[in-house]
């Protein structure tokens, strides 16, 4: 089995000869709630920080540090969890805590420009999961071969792009259309969220998968990790095609 999300990997799941108990997919929902509400609770303390402020600008100093930290320190964390899944227990609610203080910071200032948006974008992705829960359980999404091909070759094109953008940045070069409120940049975004959205579904079948072969208790941390990723992710996609769709107004 294969999936697009690095963070669910075949060797991640692997049970040791000492595992003494078992991974469930009950257990891996609950500790997914336990890192979302981590996420919620540290996201909530950089948005009042921001709003707390005299001004925006005051506001945005207040937050960028904490935002930048959140972001370089949940990437260092991430990279740690996926080569040592075994601290999954330790690592994931850190990491959960980290991308909560950028997502709080950037969620304020999303919400400043485009008042309404982070209640708009935090309804469609959780909707959005359910819809995928829904079509994945159904089996109205069958996760072949191809389709795994397929998510994880566009996953990889998105990415490639995206780091296109941060290098060509350093320069002063903006990768033109794709960023933009046009319908370029408008299907760009669209895309990707329907990328981001796929990728749940092939998390949703590799637990499934894991848990009925007998991976490791742990790994029900890890598991909930990579779908607290996967979430952030989609988020903050919605977020971005929400704004580029709010900008047209």
């Amino acid at each position: 089995m294969r999936t697009s999300n690095p963070v669910l990997n075949d060797k991640a799941f692997e049970r040791p000869s000492f595992a003494d108990e078992l991974m469930t997919i009950q257990g891996t929902v609950n500790k997914t709630a336990l890192l979302l509400a981590i996420v919620v609770a540290t996201a909530a303390w950089t948005w009042g920080l921001f709003f707390g402020a005299a001004s925006p600008d005051l506001g945005w100093a207040a937050v960028v540090p904490w935002m930048l930290g959140g972001l370089l320190g949940g990437l260092v964390v991430a990279i740690v969890t996926v080569f040592k899944p075994q601290w999954a227990m330790v690592t994931g609610p850190l990491y959960a805590a980290l991308e909560g203080l950028f997502i709080g910071g950037l969620s304020a200032m999303m919400e400043l420009q485009f008042p309404g948006i982070v209640v708009q974008a935090v309804g469609l992705t959780f909707g959005t999961a359910a819809a995928m829960l829904v079509a994945y359980s159904s089996r109205l999404i069958q996760v072949t071969e191809k389709f795994r091909l397929g998510v994880v070759a566009a996953t990889g094109g998105i990415a490639l792009i995206y780091l296109a953008t941060l290098i060509l940045g350093l320069f002063g070069i903006r990768i033109p259309y794709i960023h933009e409120s046009g319908l370029i940049g408008i299907g760009f975004s669209l895309f990707v969220v329907v990328i981001a959205a796929l990728n749940l579904v092939l998390d949703f079948d590799l637990i499934e998968q894991s848990a009925r072969q007998g991976a490791p208790k742990f790994m029900e941390w890890y598991g909930a990790f990579a779908l607290v990723v996967t979430l952030v992710w989609l988020y903050i996609e919605i977020m971005h095609l929400l704004s580029k769709l709010r900008s047209r107004d």
